[in-house]
């Protein structure tokens, strides 16, 4: 697959601009593309860094985030599609079903959304802020989101799985007055 130039709209260029008012980095950032390195055991500071990235994630109305996207290299990511946002560290989709596309965006390239295929239902391995090894089941939303996430941590974008056709640029919901 041939990958996808992103030439940014005039009009949109300030979703992404960068900076203590928007700490979520923007493509093509080089941490995007590189593999996060793995969690050893989730402590103080890995907390922390998961309250900020919840934040951050709120702040960009987002529902879902992942370390690379505040410029940390580390297999932790944000999901909040079935409502309270929550920290997964080192997640591993076990097994994957079905298969849904769906138009995806992401706080990385704010204003640009494609329909992109994914899975309909994964399996999940994960720490949680415990320490404690979890495995559940996701579909629908959220199983998307998990999937986009954990791309992230591999260094891979939505633009590099979208159906090309689709690609298009929109106003994010919840991004404020057009400039």
């Amino acid at each position: 697959m041939m990958p996808v130039s992103v030439v940014v709209p005039d009009e949109f260029k300030p979703l992404w601009e960068t900076g203590d008012a928007s700490p979520i980095v923007k493509y093509p950032a080089e941490v995007l593309r590189i593999p996060a390195k793995p969690v050893e055991r989730v402590n103080k500071e890995l907390r922390q860094l998961a309250e900020e990235m919840i934040r951050a994630m709120r702040q960009a109305n987002g529902i879902g985030l992942a370390g690379p996207q505040v410029g940390r290299s580390v297999r932790v990511i944000i999901t909040a599609a079935e409502g309270r946002p929550r920290a997964m560290f080192n997640p591993e989709i076990l097994e994957a079903s079905g298969e849904v596309v769906g138009q995806e965006g992401c706080l990385s390239l704010p204003g640009l959304y494609g329909d992109v295929p994914r899975a309909q239902r994964v399996k999940v391995r994960f720490l949680d802020d415990q320490n404690r090894v979890r495995v559940e089941e996701h579909e629908g939303l959220s199983a998307r989101v998990i999937q986009h996430e954990v791309d992230h941590l591999d260094g891979i974008l939505f633009i590099d799985k979208v159906i090309v056709e689709t690609l298009h640029w929109e106003w994010p919901s919840g991004a404020g007055e057009r400039v």
